[in-house]
């Protein structure tokens, strides 16, 4: 099998770092299209032995955009055509079914009130259930996304869940790599730190953790990522007096000077997620792999599960009350300082989130799609 995906962007984000991870164990031959910004993840891709182009998008209403891709497609002869995120999915399902190709779509990123971090509209939700139709399945990273198409109109029968996955492995706790960090950004040897890892974007509230390390004296932050709240994160701190025990560390890559997220982890006390709303989230189950005792606010990666299945996790903001979001997050924080909590074996529910696993009931998706795709119109059998 021969497969082409099309993705928005590959900018360091969690979508395009897990079509990178997803590439690498996929067995099926896979080329990468991006319609815009070839980011530091293309040259990972590349790194891989992946070929990715850039398709030059100039803007959400490049409509040319739509039969470059179809050419693109029917050159390449490919057997499948897989989509991620919103704009790709829309221009990308549309060039697919001029091409007469089969095409699956995942959904990375479908919110209550958000998709991709923008708000949802009338016209943006009508557009994508409009293109949803043309594909053959549309993949949901949690049963949280599935259950939120399933309210969009999205037919049950369309709909498959594939758990984003990650490599255990390669986030294990490592003792060296912890004291090596830690000097690295100047981190004090007893010092408790916690850390916060994605985009800095508004929805997912760093400025939540900046406000409870304030209210902490003993505890320092480290935020590893980068975005367009990244300057106005840096006068929070400042303002609140805590510039010194915050550590803002930009992208971090799997090379480089910057530590790379695993090391992030192996340096750091304890974990938070304060985002407002994710479809999966999958830095939790890198920091549950690294023994991180969690704090989180919305992640159906452990929504999903039974109460109780994965323990050393706390989720704030879950029941109404008189208490903010932020004094909620720093009695959660203080209760694990003045605990001394300690890190912990992974849980089970990491192995459940493999990698592996996720490419193998992907591949199943392939299959189906491509068994019951209807023929182009040159190879139909007539009677």
């Amino acid at each position: 099998m021969k497969a082409l995906h099309i993705i928005t962007g590959l900018g360091v984000g969690g979508a395009e770092q897990q079509l990178r991870l997803l590439l690498r164990h996929l067995p099926v031959r896979c080329d990468v299209v991006t319609l815009t910004n070839p980011g530091a993840v293309a040259e990972g891709m590349r790194a891989d032995g992946v070929r990715v182009r850039d398709l030059g998008m100039r803007s959400n209403r490049d409509l040319g955009a739509v039969p470059r891709l179809a050419r693109l497609i029917r050159r390449g002869s490919y057997d499948l055509v897989h989509t991620h995120l919103y704009r790709a999915c829309v221009y990308g399902r549309i060039a697919a079914r001029l091409a007469g190709a089969t095409v699956v779509a995942t959904e990375h990123s479908l919110g209550h009130a958000e998709i991709e971090g923008r708000p949802l509209t009338r016209g943006t939700r009508e557009l994508y259930l409009r293109t949803e139709r043309l594909g053959a399945a549309t993949v949901a990273v949690s049963d949280t996304v599935a259950g939120r198409l399933r309210d969009w109109g999205v037919p049950a029968a369309r709909i498959h869940t594939v758990p984003n996955g990650i490599d255990a492995a390669a986030f294990r706790f490592d003792s060296a790599q912890r004291r090596f960090t830690r000097s690295l950004l100047g981190l004090p040897d007893a010092a408790y730190v916690v850390g916060g890892v994605g985009r800095l974007v508004p929805g997912k509230r760093f400025d939540l953790l900046i406000g409870a390390v304030a209210a902490l004296p003993g505890a320092w932050l480290v935020l590893a990522g980068d975005g367009p709240e990244a300057v106005p994160l840096r006068a929070l701190a400042a303002r609140l007096g805590v510039a010194g025990r915050v550590r803002f560390l930009g992208e971090c890559g799997t090379a480089g000077a910057a530590p790379t997220i695993p090391a992030v982890l192996s340096a750091v006390d304890i974990f938070v997620s304060a985002s407002r709303e994710e479809s999966f989230g999958l830095a939790v189950v890198e920091a549950l792999a690294a023994g991180l005792p969690v704090v989180h606010a919305a992640c159906p990666a452990i929504e999903d599960l039974p109460a109780g299945r994965v323990p050393g996790t706390t989720r704030i903001g879950s029941s109404s009350g008189t208490t903010g979001p932020e004094e909620e997050l720093t009695a959660a924080l203080r209760h694990h300082v003045e605990s001394g909590t300690r890190r912990l074996p992974p849980p089970p529910v990491v192995d459940a989130y493999d990698i592996r696993s996720s490419s193998r009931r992907l591949l199943d998706v392939y299959a189906q799609a491509v068994a019951t795709a209807p023929l182009p119109p040159t190879e139909r059998v007539h009677p």
